[in-house]
């Protein structure tokens, strides 16, 4: 029967809805641990809960019935402790993992000082018994006393807790390898035989020689150390995280009604007022600038190194810094709603992503103590029966306690996602979760929207055509001054193109989908569509080829009439990114195949195509023709990768294997993506397909350790083979790997040479491109 958590008073039995909240979850020291919390919550009526051991977090779906405390009872019963997961601006000194590795080195360092000693003097005593002085027993017994009380205090308190609810961890074989160890020592050391060729079996098992003290000294301290670079290692994967944290604002100088200022802590601050920002802080919210101007370092939320210079109607977006100048900012999204927030959400969402590879290995870790400790006391038994040697027989069982290690399990993906979310953020790129890792690896098609995309998404003049008699500077200065007062996305191509200093504008007219007119500088100006602007008048012969040629190329065309005189005619269009060519031939020099699928007109699409270097097109599409040309890709055997930005590109960025958004389009966009590119530079696809598949690698070198790993050492240690105090060695060991490999993608380099998909390459160099 499912475990029922406590109802809150007033709710109905199946409540009235659902809830996501995340839990910090204490006391978990391997992936058993995980496993079991998530166990008992997954227990409970209407929960789905998984938790990830590497981050200590339990993300838990539940009805709103149960409220946090009720949750939290339930991870209690199972012996760990949980609170609700803060969303406040995280402490960047608030680091939870340094503290306990600053707690468990102190320990180390106290173990090992009595170690080195008491490994020599056991050895010698054990093995030359002449060497024995009066009270050698108590020397070896003062020297281990510290190391196995004190030092491994943290093991028992961990087991006994567990052992009150019923369960076993890591720590339970942890313990009984120590105490087993400790025991049979004093037993050997103080029992008190005549003639064992006298007497019965237990007197001769109680009269062996075997003194095992330095090997629990010994597994003492290896799982300190290894519990020590494990927690550092953890503070480190989480430091990007941490310090992305940082970069926010921790408080805001918000402006009054009579102009006065007042500093309030930022989760004060609400929508519509406005603040002050200074030279070298940081904007607390997203927000326009109401005035002032000021370059803004956009590095911390795009990785971009070149300032933005921002001005009155500007946007500006939380978490970036003001260089030079004042601004006042009115506050148009606050608090958990910024971009900044929304940015530190995809990294903690992505490190407590779960693989299926990682839900394998959490089922496994969740029955591993009980099976080793089954293995352990049958080891002891067949090797009694076998050969009646006792010393083996108890040496092999202490190495099969010790040596087994769930722990690299757990830490396997997490840890490695972890670290990858972490540098991904620092870089611009965002991992939404394992979808990304799962099919990064065998991408072999991508696929490009245009606008927006390999375009700026935003028009610019290309060129201009003037007849004689006027100048170029008169024509687009008239047509600036004019298109100045609309709001139509030609008219800003044009406006912003020249200052409007042709005069003030008067009679000013719009008329929808023709162009505008008015009078500047005491001239009747006409900006517009040609069959509009050219009613009526003879077009010069120079630009009716003109706009035959910019047409032909796919651009957009307005005439420029003065007097109902067609005197210019201006192109604009959507200008490629200047690193989108560089990608595509990047891209295909990987063996990737590109396509460019849009919904533009085919000659405007053919051109960009033709610019980036794009041979497949298809052009003039609808968003579900876009997914059928995703779905026949894959049908023919392709892995497509999909990097779009807007509305319309959000179901084929869900059909694609792999989808990617860039971060400055839409929200719906980036919902839908796996991998989320923040930077304007079209080169973060391939650092982020390299990321990714550099991250997949590291993965699966810690599986192929974690799992051989145990599978080769318990049988070795049971056969005998495999000296206790190795054993834990090589358990600490395992651990230690696992969690130094994952912090190798720490150092994975922006541009780093990417080997390319499965048919370019037998092999992707991804541990190079962390290595290096």
């Amino acid at each position: 029967m499912n475990e029922t958590a406590p109802k809150k008073a007033g709710t109905d039995e199946a409540g009235s809805g659902s809830r996501r909240i995340e839990l910090e979850v204490s006391g978990m020291t391997c992936g058993a641990c995980a496993a079991r919390v998530e166990r008992k919550l997954n227990k409970v009526d209407g929960v789905r809960a998984s938790v990830n051991y590497a981050t200590r977090v339990a993300t838990v779906d539940a009805p709103i019935a149960y409220d946090d405390a009720d949750l939290c009872a339930v991870v209690d019963k199972a012996g760990y402790s949980a609170q609700r997961r803060s969303t406040g601006p995280a402490d960047p000194d608030d680091d939870p993992d340094l503290h306990a590795a600053n707690s468990l080195f102190r320990r180390m360092v106290i173990a090992l000082v009595l170690f080195i000693p008491l490994a020599d003097l056991s050895i010698m005593f054990a093995t030359v018994p002449a060497t024995r002085i009066t009270g050698w027993q108590w020397i070896l017994t003062a020297l281990a006393a510290p190391v196995v009380t004190y030092c491994a205090w943290p093991f028992y308190r961990v087991a006994a807790k567990n052992l009150k609810v019923g369960a076993l961890s890591m720590e339970t074989l942890i313990s009984i390898g120590i105490i087993a160890a400790t025991a049979w020592s004093l037993i050997s050391m103080f029992a008190v035989t005549a003639d064992t060729a006298d007497v019965g079996v237990w007197e001769a098992i109680i009269g062996s020689d075997s003194i095992y003290l330095e090997v629990a000294a010994g597994v003492t301290v290896f799982v300190l150390a290894g519990r020590y670079f494990e927690a550092r290692a953890r503070s480190r994967a989480g430091g990007a995280l941490r310090a992305l944290a940082a970069l926010g604002a921790k408080d805001v100088a918000v402006l009054l009604a009579d102009g006065a200022e007042m500093r309030i802590p930022v989760g004060e601050l609400k929508e519509g007022q406005r603040f002050v920002v200074r030279p070298g802080e940081t904007i607390a919210a997203d927000g326009l600038v109401a005035s002032g101007e000021s370059a803004i370092d956009m590095s911390a939320m795009t990785g971009e190194s070149q300032p933005v210079d921002v001005a009155d109607g500007d946007a500006v977006t939380s978490g970036t810094t003001a260089l030079n100048g004042r601004l006042v900012v009115e506050a148009a999204r606050v608090g958990d709603d910024t971009a900044f927030a929304a940015m530190l959400r995809l990294v903690e969402q992505a490190q407590s992503a779960k693989a299926d590879i990682q839900r394998l290995a959490d089922r496994i870790a969740g029955v591993f103590v009980p099976i080793v400790i089954v293995i352990a006391v049958v080891t002891v038994v067949a090797w009694l029966i076998a050969t009646g040697d006792v010393d083996r027989a108890v040496g092999a069982g202490l190495a099969v306690l010790v040596i087994a290690c769930p722990c690299a399990l757990g830490l396997a993906t997490p840890t490695a996602l972890m670290v990858a979310s972490g540098r991904g953020a620092q870089l611009g790129i965002f991992l939404k979760g394992h979808q990304a890792l799962d099919a990064s690896r065998e991408v072999d098609t991508v696929v490009f929207d245009k606008t927006g995309t390999l375009t700026n998404g935003a028009l610019d003049i290309v060129s201009v055509a003037v007849t004689a008699g006027h100048s170029h500077d008169n024509v687009v200065g008239a047509a600036a001054t004019l298109e100045a007062a609309s709001e139509h996305a030609v008219a800003k191509a044009i406006a912003a193109a020249a200052d409007p200093d042709a005069g003030d504008v008067t009679d000013f007219v719009a008329e929808p989908g023709r162009g505008v007119r008015g009078v500047v500088g005491g001239r009747h100006v006409q900006v517009g569509s040609p069959r509009w602007v050219a009613r009526g008048a003879t077009v010069p012969t120079d630009l009716a080829r003109a706009r035959r040629d910019a047409e032909s190329a796919g651009q957009t065309v307005v005439y420029v009439a003065m007097d109902d005189a067609v005197c210019g005619a201006i192109a604009v269009a959507d200008t490629v990114k200047p690193s989108a060519a560089e990608t595509v031939r990047e891209l295909r020099r990987l063996g990737m195949r590109t396509l460019l699928v849009t919904g533009d007109n085919a000659a405007a699409a053919q051109k960009v195509a033709d610019e980036v270097g794009i041979d497949e097109v298809l052009a003039e599409v609808l968003p579900d023709e876009k997914v059928a040309r995703i779905e026949r890709l894959r049908e023919e055997g392709r892995v497509v990768a999909m990097v779009g930005d807007g509305i319309n590109d959000a179901p084929a960025l869900v059909t694609a294997d792999l989808g990617l958004a860039i971060g400055r389009g839409t929200d719906v966009a980036i919902a839908a993506a796996d991998i989320i590119l923040v930077r304007h530079d079209l080169r973060s696809v391939v650092e982020a397909l390299g990321l990714a598949r550099a991250t997949r690698q590291t993965i699966r070198t810690n599986m192929v350790w974690a799992f051989g790993y145990n599978v080769a050492a318990i049988p070795i240690a049971a056969a005998g083979l495999l000296n206790p105090l190795i054993a834990g060695a090589a358990m600490a060991f395992s651990s230690f790997f696992v969690v130094s490999n994952s912090l190798r993608l720490r150092r994975f380099a922006a541009g780093h040479e990417w080997t390319g998909n499965e048919h370019a390459s037998t092999e992707p160099a991804s541990t190079e491109a962390v290595s290096s």
